[in-house]
């Protein structure tokens, strides 16, 4: 039997639905490359934008066409189960707080199919009470490459546009004991990359000692050829004891901040938690600690109270800090949020006239910032052979073709110099 994993949303997202995949194929499924040749489809859904579920909506409705059953799960699923529901009649839904269940599933389809190859019923018959943000153990699983280790769910913040919010629930952190456990699985395991992940990742045990905590301790207890790469950080939890982990060359250079706005009065306007002046103290450290990193960001055009004063100071800010990568989403009023209905909305055309100015600008930023990597030493991870040739991605983010005299397994960790642009080649010097 044939399974399909198809993932909208954030890196949490991709995280849990590897684990999900990894369970499907240890039960004894086969991992299809696509939905048409699948018998089961899983949808791992989004809810931060409109768009994100309309294009949920539409995916389901085409898998339930070619797939014998399909399962939704994620924040969609978990905000609108009615609707998605009415979407066909061999689609199964699990909120989030069923969604641990699914880990078990596979091995009840199995079990099941000696009696019955009815798999719609196999699946409605299934009831499991296994619950929790935590099921998801990720040093079970990896992409041969790297491992995911999620060590906290939802955001206590109330943040006036965003829903996900309201589909995680409070903030609760994994205790540290097990963060430890799972990351030193993961290095026994063979990997050399975790990559901490989390709806809201900085906070962390945001009330005692919060990420930077958890981090001087994965550094003590990891050994020197481990490497940490963090998904997001939002900047209000991100303090000078998060920061000064970052002098430790085994934390990858790479860092991604969800800003959205430039301008306090907007970022006021929609209740984000810090002042941009405290972005750009990030930053500074940031570059201060490791050799130009590769510093993302998260920017929503046209958000509620944006006049042009506003997006013209977010613009030039984003200019002047040279992000090497920016994330542009149009402002999406969202049913349940503070915001919606609010009646300073920004014209939509205004909204996506703006939006576009920001990914011009993005695409000259990132060209601007990966021409500055030729002839640089840096790090990187093999991640998959294809054609004879090898690829990986760089300790700063980089997607790379591997250059290197030595046969190679992925994950594997090298030191080396990025010596061409197109294709961007890393040759290596070091193996670890």
């Amino acid at each position: 039997m044939k399974v399909f994993v198809y993932t909208l949303g954030c890196r949490l997202n991709q995280c849990e639905s590897e684990a999900l995949m990894d369970a499907f194929i240890r039960a004894g499924f086969e991992k299809a490359e696509n939905a048409q040749e699948s018998d089961l489809v899983v949808v791992n859904t989004c809810t931060v934008t409109s768009k994100a579920e309309q294009k949920a909506r539409r995916m389901i409705r085409l898998f339930a066409k070619s797939a014998e059953a399909v399962i939704v799960t994620g924040c969609y699923a978990e905000m609108d189960r009615s609707e998605i529901e009415r979407l066909g009649d061999n689609i199964h839904v699990y909120g989030l707080r069923e969604k641990g269940g699914l880990l078990k599933l596979p091995e009840h389809i199995m079990a099941s199919l000696a009696t019955t190859e009815d798999l719609n019923f196999i699946i409605s018959s299934f009831k499991d009470e296994e619950r929790g943000p935590f099921i998801f153990d990720a040093s079970s699983f990896s992409y041969h490459s790297r491992a995911y280790l999620k060590i906290q769910d939802g955001c206590d913040n109330s943040c006036s546009y965003c829903r996900t919010t309201i589909a995680r629930g409070p903030s609760v952190s994994l205790d540290a004991d097990e963060v430890v456990k799972r990351a030193k699985k993961i290095e026994a395991e063979g990997l050399h990359e975790i990559m901490l992940t989390g709806v809201n990742l900085t906070m962390y045990n945001h009330d005692k000692g919060g990420l930077g905590e958890i981090t001087e301790r994965l550094l003590s207890e990891l050994g020197p050829d481990m490497r940490i790469r963090f998904s997001s950080l939002e900047a209000d939890h991100v303090d000078d004891r998060l920061l000064s982990c970052f002098k430790d060359e085994r934390i990858f250079p790479h860092f991604h901040l969800p800003i959205q706005s430039a301008s306090n009065r907007v970022l006021e306007r929609v209740n984000r938690k810090y002042t941009i002046e405290h972005i750009e103290y990030i930053i500074s450290k940031m570059r201060e600690y490791k050799d130009d990193p590769f510093i993302a960001c998260d920017i929503i055009a046209g958000l509620p109270g944006e006049d042009d004063e506003a997006f013209q100071f977010t613009y030039d800010f984003l200019e002047r800090m040279g992000f090497a990568a920016m994330h542009v989403f149009p402002y999406s009023p969202r049913e349940g949020t503070a915001l919606w209905g609010a009646s300073d909305r920004v014209e939509e055309r205004v909204r996506d006239d703006r939006a576009a100015k920001l990914r011009k600008l993005s695409m000259v930023l990132s060209r601007r910032y990966v021409s500055r990597q030729i002839g640089k030493e840096c790090e990187a991870i093999v991640e998959k052979e294809k054609g004879g040739k090898l690829f990986g991605t760089t300790g700063n983010y980089l997607k790379v073709e591997i250059a290197s005299p030595s046969k190679l397994r992925e994950g594997s960790l090298l030191k080396g110099r990025i010596i061409s642009l197109s294709p961007l080649v890393f040759r290596a010097i070091d193996l670890f």
